[in-house]
């Protein structure tokens, strides 16, 4: 999956696995690799209603380079599928935004790889459209072209597709991060400003969330985006360990108020929940309270993400390393 909320250099450091801590997902995305679906199919019916679970698991399949095609082949086997219409549109917005168009290559005279890429983006929308048809109350299309919106949208766009999963799914985990993200990226020349609207978004979110909703954490994810941007901006350190932004009074607040959460809830159960612990662990990490990141550091066990631990140009595995072996070492 390209890097939707951040820049990541790829080394040789050990590369993070978007399956996270779900076995069954890691072993569907095996057999779909092979270009058997069956297990996959299984997969879905049993994720059922469960918007997070099936967005995280339709998203982690999609990444595939063969998902697209297998998902066709299982389309044309089950025209009435809405979970192979949904693997296919997932699949066709990644394969878009990792495929040499305006970004990965150059265009000739005539536009050609322009024009390409502009019809694969066509495509992976009509992909996405034709997936909402067959189920209308399922986010998880519209989370496609959000993903697709977040880099190639406009700010109008994205807050009308963010509109459209909300309305399915008022929590949905990864619309809320993809928004904080988007967010964070407006008026980089800004500065420290503690009214920056990505703040006002994530705490406005929190608050309409039920008590043991994750979406208690998005504040700290909102302060994670705002610093990568800062950082490539060149108004904060490129090391977070060394940047005021994790220390100040309001950061402080946020990361107790998380922290506090998670000692609260936990929510083991959320599929995304080694996601929130990264971004948790991180924010304690900087905010100079390795005890605390220590005991989040435990529960992550090897899923590390790349966000935020590459922000704002790290390599991620080896930032997260260094963190932990950091924060295990003190207590």
């Amino acid at each position: 999956m390209p890097p939707l909320l951040g820049r990541s250099r790829r080394r040789a450091g050990q590369l993070a696995d978007p399956a996270l801590d779900d076995v069954e997902l890691t072993e569907a995305r095996t057999q779909l690799a092979q270009g058997r679906w069956g297990s996959v199919s299984s997969l879905l019916t049993a994720t059922a209603d469960d918007w997070d679970r099936r967005g995280h698991r339709l998203v982690v399949l999609a990444e595939g380079t063969g998902s697209a095609a297998w998902a066709e082949d299982w389309l044309l086997a089950e025209p009435e599928s809405a979970d192979a219409a949904a693997l296919l549109a997932c699949a066709m917005v990644l394969r878009s935004l990792r495929g040499k168009d305006g970004r990965g290559g150059r265009a000739d005279k005539v536009g050609r790889v322009g024009k390409a890429a502009k019809e694969e983006e066509d495509a992976a929308r009509e992909a996405c459209r034709a997936a909402a048809r067959l189920a209308p109350s399922d986010p998880t299309p519209w989370l496609g072209l959000l993903i697709l919106a977040r880099s190639r949208g406009t700010e109008e766009e994205v807050s009308r597709l963010f509109d459209e999963v909300r309305s399915r799914h008022p929590e949905h985990h990864h619309a809320h991060h993809l928004m904080a993200a988007r967010l964070a990226e407006r008026h980089p020349g800004a500065g420290q400003d503690p009214l920056h609207e990505v703040y006002d978004f994530a705490a406005w979110a929190a608050e309409q969330a039920p008590a043991d909703s994750p979406l208690a954490v998005l504040p700290v994810v909102a302060h994670a985006e705002r610093y990568r941007v800062l950082a490539t901006a060149g108004s904060e350190p490129d090391d977070p360990a060394r940047s005021a932004h994790w220390t100040g009074r309001r950061a402080r607040q946020v990361m107790k108020a998380a922290f506090d959460w998670w000692l609260e809830w936990e929510r083991e159960d959320h599929p995304r929940n080694r996601v929130d612990l990264n971004f948790l662990a991180h924010a304690k990490f900087c905010e100079g309270r390795p005890a605390e990141a220590a005991a989040l550091f435990h529960r992550i066990g090897e899923h590390f993400t790349p966000a935020p631990w590459a922000y704002p140009d790290r390599d991620a595995y080896q930032a997260f390393s260094a963190a932990r072996g950091a924060a295990l070492g003190s207590v």
